[in-house]
């Protein structure tokens, strides 16, 4: 299925731009959190803000060893994910910034086996196309293409579900679906321990501050 992208980015380098949160601190938000099963916003603006809030973005998946990360997963939503198939900071030479990402076009299939820092601890197998094409706006707000094939199309596609709202889990068949259920259920009881503890707010405040988030950069 071929999609559109989203437009122009305006490029605005002025720092007193709002900012993206009020004392934001970058953490990866775990499954069955709202914001993940949200449908990012595409953005329409990059400024010193949005940059700073993408390089906490790479230090915190550096530090979790993962090899992509969505806004999403952080609690913004915004269109955007980030990769890096190093997974280390020495791997700076292979950061990727995909911003307003449209995939144009996918070919091919392949199975392999997938994780996700917001889903700690589980792995399933997922089918998925083998090559894509992929536009995107950069960090500078320039326009690309990219091809991608392997690794590199397989991370690409499972940022992308996260700013569509999906986790990979929801890509299984039936049996990969009951291999899983348990790990999840796991999950389901930590989320609401966390919420009976103050820890999570309950989803109408979170609505709320994902529709404010929203209103400063969409």
């Amino acid at each position: 299925m071929t999609e559109k992208n989203y437009g122009e980015l305006r490029l605005d380098n002025n720092d007193a731009s709002p900012p993206i949160g009020a004392a934001l601190v970058v953490k990866v938000l775990k499954y069955p959190h709202p914001a993940l099963t949200r449908k990012a916003k595409p953005l329409v603006r990059v400024d010193a803000e949005l940059k700073k809030t993408i390089r906490e973005m790479f230090d915190l998946m550096h530090q979790e060893k993962g090899i992509g990360l969505a806004a999403t997963q952080v609690g913004l939503p915004y269109r955007f994910f980030i990769m890096n198939l190093a997974a280390s900071i020495e791997g700076m030479n292979e950061e990727y910034v995909f911003i307003n990402p449209a995939i144009k076009k996918r070919s091919g299939m392949a199975t392999l086996e997938e994780g996700c820092l917001s889903l700690p601890d589980i792995y399933a197998e997922v089918r998925r196309p083998d090559k894509i094409v992929i536009s995107a706006f950069d960090i500078n707000g320039e326009e690309f293409t990219y091809e991608l094939s392997g690794l590199l199309a397989r991370a690409a596609q499972h940022e992308y579900d996260h700013i569509d709202g999906i986790v990979f889990t929801d890509r299984l068949d039936w049996a990969g679906k009951r291999a899983v259920k348990g790990a999840l259920a796991e999950l389901e009881e930590e989320f609401e321990t966390d919420r009976r503890l103050g820890r999570i707010p309950d989803d109408k405040t979170i609505k709320k501050e994902l529709e404010e988030l929203e209103s400063l950069r969409t």
